[in-house]
């Protein structure tokens, strides 16, 4: 939950103020703004301490009562049972809360990398991933709920058999074709590539890029959906990285989407006329299992750019701190370390 600066969890002093203000006939962003909380915080009590009143008349009102919240208030506490003794470190607590809330760490990310880093000890005690998730559950963080965490996944993870279909014509070659030993992700430099939209697809969109073995994403945003876009895309990148892109973008796995269907247009060189810059191999449709990188890196975006939300506003600068979130977050795969880490280790010999 997000609360403004100068939060104070709400006490039964000020639960009897809002009552007071209520009565007054101050509204829900004047009292939350004289109280100095969120108005979700004062949404949250009015829900709590709701009670109806019968008038002189007969007719009923809905009301909000400091006492009726108060006493929920302490039922709920005493429901939740002992607070675990690690979370009684005010410091600890707020270390986990700024991973989890600032840098929008899961908490097995958060715990592992302030183990990893020795971080932890500076504390008294150490805490474990399945405490701080049932402490989440149970309501101990008062800045934590479970809708500030990321999808819980299912842990069994799905043993993806190689798919069998009749051969369809695509704008270039099939994955089917595809070198087998990219599959195992055991050489650096080969990439995949995918649209993330926004409101509308007419809209701006973000092209996404994703190395394989170390799952280091590049973010670029485009004017639209279109093959143009992406051609042009590239085009930047091969003049930026300079003879570096030949060796890092050995072939790029795409969908059948239109915005790919020039691959004439992606593969050859606008430096070298004639040269090709990357081999390009397409998916069989509605197989998104076989750039399960790509579908993975566009999931951590959507944590910063929901479904839904246009893109248009978005800076250049918005975009690169996504990029950089994503390539710094530490992957258990990994053993904890980033993409970028590993990232730059690779790129180490190819300069």
């Amino acid at each position: 939950m997000y609360m403004r600066k100068g939060y104070k969890e709400m006490t039964y002093t000020k639960r009897i103020e809002l009552e007071t203000l209520l009565k007054a006939g101050y509204s829900v962003i004047e009292a939350a703004r004289m109280l100095n909380v969120c108005e979700k915080t004062v949404y949250n009590e009015l829900h709590r301490g709701k009670y109806t009143h019968t008038k002189s008349d007969l007719t009923t009102q809905t009301r909000y009562s400091a006492q009726i919240a108060q006493e929920k208030r302490d039922y709920n506490v005493s429901a939740r049972g002992t607070i675990p003794k690690v979370l009684k470190d005010k410091k600890l607590a707020k270390a986990i809360e700024e991973k989890i809330v600032d840098k929008g760490y899961s908490p097995e990310a958060a715990i592992e990398t302030m183990v990893r880093s020795g971080e932890m000890d500076k504390y008294e005690e150490s805490v474990c991933v399945k405490t701080v998730y049932n402490s989440i559950d149970k309501g101990f963080f008062t800045k934590i709920t479970n809708k500030d965490l990321p999808v819980k996944r299912n842990k069994n993870k799905k043993d993806y058999k190689k798919i069998h279909r009749i051969k369809k014509a695509c704008a270039g070659t099939s994955i089917e074709d595809r070198p087998e030993d990219i599959l195992e992700r055991e050489e650096f430099g080969h990439m995949e590539m995918d649209s993330v939209i926004g409101k509308r697809e007419k809209g701006s969109t973000l092209l996404t890029i994703i190395e394989r073995k170390t799952r280091n994403i590049i973010v670029k945003k485009q004017p639209d959906k279109t093959s143009k876009s992406v051609v042009e895309t590239l085009d930047e990148l091969e003049r930026e990285l300079g003879d570096v892109f030949y060796k890092l973008f050995k072939t790029i796995t795409v969908d059948n989407g239109t915005e790919f269907a020039d691959c004439a247009g992606i593969e050859r060189s606008c430096v070298y006329p004639g040269r090709k810059r990357t081999k390009v191999y397409y998916c069989h449709p509605y197989a998104s299992c076989e750039r399960g990188s790509n579908e993975n890196g566009n999931r951590m975006i959507r944590r910063k750019i929901p479904k839904g939300t246009s893109i248009n506003g978005y800076s250049k600068e918005e975009i690169q701190q996504i990029e950089d979130w994503v390539n710094e977050y530490p992957r258990r795969m990994f053993g904890y370390r980033s993409s970028k880490d590993l990232y730059k280790e690779e790129m180490k010999y190819l300069i």
